[in-house]
C-alpha cells in the first residue's frame, strides 16, 4: 500500500507544530518541560487527522518523560491505518541548554510495516552504498573500512565516520584513529546522525556504533527513501528488556536487521529543527510567523526535500 501524498503536509504540520511549542522552552534548563510540550503538541495534532493510528515506536521509558506510548490509538478512527513512529524532542539536552541539533521526529507507514522496536540500545551502521556487502555488523571496523574505501574510491584518510561521543564507544573511536579515518563525534541525536551520510554536502560517509532502537527504526525510514544501506542489531542488557521484546515479537535476540526487515512499504519520514543543526534549521520568528524547517521524505513518491511551513505566531511566547 502507497500513503497518499496529501499526508505529507499533514504530517509534517503535526511536526512542526510540536517543534514550536517546545521551541517556547530552549535553553530554560528542563528536557522534560521542553519534551512534554512536543508530545503534547504532537498528540494533539495527530488527533485531529483523519486516520487510525497506532503508535508502534513511542519514546520516553528509559528517561521516565511523558511518553506517547506504545499502542497508543491516535486519530479520527476514520481513515487509513498507520503505524506511527515518534521521537516528539530528539535532543532533550540541545533544547534544554539551547545547543544545536533538537528535532521533533515522525515516521509514519501503513500498518504493519513499520517494525516495532523495543525501548532498547541497538548497534547500528548506516552508508550511502547502494551494493550488498560493502558494510555490515558483522564486519570489523578495518574490513568496513577498507571495502567502504574501495566502493568509494577514497582512501581511509579521506572517509569521515559519525559517532556518538560515549565511553561504549571508546575502542571503535581509537581504532578508527588508527586506521587515519576522520571522525565526527556528536553528544547527541543518532537518528540525525545516522541521516548524515544521505547527502556529500554533510561530509560524512559512515554511521556507527550503539544507540536507541526506536532511533534506529526512524532513521531507517529516511535512509530507506536516499536507498542507502542500514543495519541493526538489538541489545539487551536484562531478561526484563528480552521479555519486553518477546511481546513485540521478537524471538531471536541476536538477529541482525537489515533494511527491508526495519521499513517494508511505503513510508513517510518528517524531522523538524528546534534549533538549528545540520540537516534543518531551527524555529526561527520572522515578522508575525513561526519558520520552521523539515527534511521529510516519502518513498514512493520520491520526495527528499527540506519543506519550510509559516504559522502564525500565537501566545505561547508571550
Amino acid at each position: 500500500m502507497t500513503i497518499d501524498k496529501i499526508f505529507v503536509d499533514k504530517f509534517v504540520n503535526v511536526t512542526s507544530k510540536a517543534a514550536i511549542a517546545s521551541y517556547s522552552l530552549v535553553g530554560k534548563k528542563d528536557k522534560i518541560a521542553a519534551d512534554k510540550a512536543a508530545v503534547d503538541s504532537m498528540r494533539e495534532e495527530l488527533n485531529k487527522l483523519s486516520i487510525h493510528g497506532k503508535i508502534v515506536i513511542g519514546e520516553g521509558e528509559l528517561d521516565e518523560a511523558p511518553m506517547l506510548y506504545i499502542g497508543e490509538e491516535l486519530g479520527q478512527m476514520n481513515g487509513p491505518e498507520f503505524d506511527i513512529a515518534v521521537d516528539p524532542l530528539e535532543g532533550t539536552n540541545f533544547a534544554a541548554n539551547n545547543l544545536p541539533g533538537a528535532l521533533c521526529v515522525l515516521a509514519v507507514s501503513a500498518k504493519n510495516n513499520l517494525f516495532n522496536a523495543p525501548e532498547t540500545y541497538m548497534q547500528k551502521i548506516s552508508a550511502n552504498v547502494h551494493e550488498n556487502e560493502v558494510i555490515d555488523l558483522d564486519y570489523s571496523i578495518k574490513k568496513n573500512i577498507f571495502n567502504l574505501s574501495e566502493y568509494l574510491n577514497k582512501s581511509p584518510e579521506n572517509i569521515t565516520a559519525c559517532l556518538l561521543d560515549r565511553p561504549r564507544h571508546r575502542e571503535i573511536i581509537e581504532e578508527l584513529k588508527d586506521l587515519k579515518v576522520n571522525l565526527k563525534l556528536i553528544t547527541d541525536g543518532d537518528v540525525s546522525g545516522a541521516l548524515l551520510v544521505t547527502d556529500k554536502k554533510y561530509g560524512v560517509d559512515i554511521f556507527l556504533g550503539t544507540g536507541g532502537g526506536p532511533e534506529g527504526v526512524l532513521a531507517a525510514s529516511a535512509l530507506d527513501a536516499y536507498n542507502c544501506t542500514f543495519q541493526g542489531r538489538f541489545l539487551f542488557k536484562s531478561d526484563e528488556e528480552k521479555l519486553r521484546a518477546k511481546k513485540m515479537g521478537i524471538n531471536d535476540f541476536a538477529k541482525k536487521y537489515n533494511l527491508d526487515e526495519i521499513i517494508t512499504g511505503d513510508s513517510i519520514f518528517c524531522a523538524t529543527g528546534i534549533t538549528s543543526g545540520d540537516l534543518v534549521k531551527g524555529v526561527e520568528i520572522n515578522d508575525n510567523e513561526y519558520l520552521t524547517e523539515t527534511l521529510v521524505t516519502h518513498k514512493s513518491t520520491g520526495l527528499k526535500k527540506v519543506i519550510i511551513t509559516k504559522n502564525l505566531l500565537n501566545d505561547k511566547l508571550d
